[in-house]
């Protein structure tokens, strides 16, 4: 026991102890002290509970036994939950990256003293609290429901093998760039806290390796649509899948919040009606001149009052809010012509047609050779050419690996194969440099080109230049139509969502005050 402590309780048990009474006067004295005595043994008692929890959260004591979360039953201390706890703060720094003080997160400061952007009332801490947990009960979930489907990973020990030596090589270059002496354990330590331990670790990945592979397992293994299928769903839903090519002049009808010497204005509803007015009668204006033969574009250069635009392939979504139900209307025909209300003004609508994206996806095998980025500032001598010597070393690594590919087998396997060793493109490295059903657009554009180019066939090869580096390609061939992979894909993740939520259910984490205050 503590000399305070022991000290405390002795003065506790004075206050309670009772002296012979000498004279009546003492006697009546101890009646009126008697509910003062046991009001201080009370407080002393609390002095004693006090020194106790103190010295037992100095000692580690709670913060070994004491539940931090419970999820489906099965508790959770402190470590386990602030290894998600950290994992969802640093994905959140990584995703906004320079933007995050623009959003009110200050990393330098406790995010207990920070109000998060995203969620009223709550701190940043609280905010990472709740999505770190978020996803730990959801890889428990699916963790939980592959073993009792008989689901295993194949590879699962050498995953995690690989995950443990990728970590054990980081630690040994940030010792090597930071003069530090970590050892991966004490690494995960300074990352995670100090209850951190290696086999806590491999825990945790073996559990989120698990719950990946079964969650992808489902979402493209599992799920499969017929012809039938998508045909039905698309008819259903022809506006989240076709594309209209319109024109349209807006004329505003708001009402200048800035007199001309810059002085705020109070608008009113009646300057507000009278405004839109003004913009109504110009609209019908304009309609009454297309009308007469004067096109869209002409008004509009005629007066820079009027917001001329020429939309491609507009989606239902990219459409103005109050053009899309009449854009996308089924009965819309070419030469169709109106003027539609929106929220601060009238929009004249040209409707030209409407179409859905018929033609073949590919699927596309690539190596990248990344450019090195310089080490010289921008504003450094001699930046320009720098810049050029990386790109044209890049360029002659790419070609060194291309005609040793030509001179070998060269074949879509032994491609796949050098993929696999020499490319720098973590979204493909591991499959072969393998991206299937590839749409216009979704690629940077001399890939894009590249790969869409009309006399593109099978087995194709050659290298191609961006802005990450030089790409040696293989075009594998057509997939389906862009307009099918679309539809698949919306069933998919409908139909995925609606699984995940039944698995996760039931899995949503209770929290306790006491083991949370170990956390973060």
């Amino acid at each position: 026991m503590s000399a305070s402590r022991e000290k405390k309780n002795r003065q506790g048990q004075e206050g309670t102890g009772f002296n012979d009474p000498r004279t009546a006067r003492e006697a009546e004295n101890r009646r009126q002290e008697k509910r003062s005595n046991i009001l201080y043994a009370t407080i002393g008692v609390l002095f004693a509970v006090v020194a106790l929890i103190v010295l037992v959260v100095k000692s580690g004591v709670l913060q070994n036994t004491v539940a931090a979360a419970t999820i489906h039953g099965e508790k959770y201390k402190a470590e386990e939950v602030n290894y998600y706890y950290v994992n969802a703060y640093n994905s959140f720094l990584n995703q906004y990256g320079d933007y995050i003080s623009y959003i009110g997160l200050d990393p330098t400061q406790s995010l207990k003293a920070q109000q998060s952007a995203f969620s009223e009332g709550q701190t940043w801490h609280e905010y990472f609290v709740d999505q770190g947990l978020a996803t730990m009960s959801s890889v428990h979930a699916l963790a939980d429901k592959a073993e009792a489907e008989g689901f295993t990973v194949d590879d699962l020990d050498q995953q995690v093998q690989t995950n443990l030596d990728d970590l054990a090589a980081f630690v040994e270059e940030f010792n090597t760039n930071n003069t530090t002496s970590y050892t991966a354990e004490t690494y995960l330590q300074a990352m995670y806290g100090e209850k951190m331990t290696m086999d806590l670790y491999k825990e945790q990945v073996r559990l989120a390796i698990i719950a990946s592979a079964f969650s992808s397992d489902y979402q493209n293994n599992q799920l499969s649509y017929t012809p039938d299928d998508l045909k039905a769903e698309y008819e259903v839903n022809r506006q989240n899948y076709d594309v209209v090519n319109y024109e349209s002049i807006y004329v505003s009808g708001s009402v200048p919040t800035k007199d001309a010497d810059g002085n705020d204005v109070e608008v009113t509803d009646e300057m507000t009606a009278a405004a839109m007015a003004e913009a109504k009668t110009a609209a019908d204006g304009v309609l009454t001149a297309f009308q007469s033969g004067e096109t869209l574009e002409a008004q509009s250069a005629a007066n820079e009052d009027l917001s001329y635009n020429f939309a491609e392939e507009s989606t239902y979504s990219s459409a103005p809010a109050a053009a899309q139900e009449w854009l996308f209307d089924i009965s819309r025909k070419e030469g169709d012509v109106t003027v539609l209300e929106a929220d601060t003004g009238y929009y004249v609508a040209l409707f030209h047609s409407r179409s859905r994206h018929d033609y073949s996806t590919v699927d596309v095998r690539h190596i990248l050779i990344q450019t090195e980025a310089s080490q010289l500032a921008e504003s450094d001598e001699g930046y320009d050419a720098d810049v050029e010597r990386l790109k044209a070393q890049a360029k002659s690594q790419a070609e060194s690996l291309y005609q040793a590919w030509k001179d070998g087998a060269a074949t879509e396997d032994s491609f796949a194969e050098l993929a696999n060793e020499q490319s720098s493109d973590p979204g493909s490295n591991t499959n072969g440099g393998l991206y299937e059903q590839v749409y216009k657009g979704q690629m940077v554009a001399s890939f894009n080109d590249w790969c869409f180019d009309e006399n593109r066939k099978t087995g194709d090869t050659g290298i191609v230049e961006t802005d990450y580096g030089c790409h040696i390609m293989y075009f594998v061939g057509q997939d389906a139509p862009y307009w099918q992979v679309q539809v698949e894909n919306t069933l998919r993740t409908k139909d995925y969502n609606t699984w995940y939520e039944e698995v996760t259910s039931g899995y949503e984490a209770t929290t306790s005050k006491l083991g949370l205050q170990y956390v973060g």
